[in-house]
C-alpha cells in the first residue's frame, strides 16, 4: 500500500497572528486614548506630605521633626473628644516648628494621645491623617 507524503501546510499560520496582534495593538492603543481624552490619569491630585511628628504628652506639645514643611491653612487637629483646632494659624511649619501646644498660638490644653493631625488636599475635598499621636 503506498501512502500519501503528510502535506505541511502552515500558510494559514502566520496571517491568524498577524491579525490576533493587530487586534491586541488597537485595543491598548485606544485604552491609552481613551484615559488621555477622559482625563482619568489626571484623578491622583495632590500627594500628602511626607512628615515626622513628635507629640510630646508630658509637654502637652505637637512638634514638626522633620520632612516636607507643612502649610497650616491645609492642617487641622482633631482632638479626642471630636473638636478641632481649626484652623491652625502660624507655619509654614518646617523641621522643629512647634505646631500646636499648650498656652501657644495653637493650644491643646491637653495632649492625651488620641490626637490626629489630618492633612487637606488643596486640590479638592479630600483629607487624610498624616500623624496620630
Amino acid at each position: 500500500m503506498v501512502g500519501k507524503p503528510f502535506i505541511r501546510d502552515e500558510t494559514g499560520v502566520s496571517p491568524v497572528i498577524g491579525v490576533i496582534l493587530m487586534v491586541a495593538i488597537t485595543v491598548i492603543l485606544a485604552a491609552v486614548a481613551g484615559s488621555f481624552i477622559l482625563g482619568l490619569g489626571d484623578t491622583t491630585g495632590a500627594m500628602p506630605p511626607q512628615v515626622s511628628i513628635n507629640c510630646n504628652i508630658a509637654d502637652d506639645g505637637i512638634t514638626h521633626e522633620g520632612g516636607d514643611d507643612l502649610t497650616a491653612s491645609e492642617l487641622r487637629i482633631n482632638n479626642p473628644d471630636g473638636s478641632n483646632i481649626d484652623p491652625l494659624s502660624g507655619g509654614p511649619f518646617t523641621a522643629g516648628d512647634t505646631i500646636a501646644e499648650d498656652g501657644g498660638t495653637n493650644d491643646i490644653p491637653d495632649v492625651s494621645g488620641d490626637e490626629k493631625l489630618i492633612w487637606t488636599n488643596p486640590d479638592g475635598d479630600s483629607t487624610q491623617i498624616i500623624a496620630e499621636c
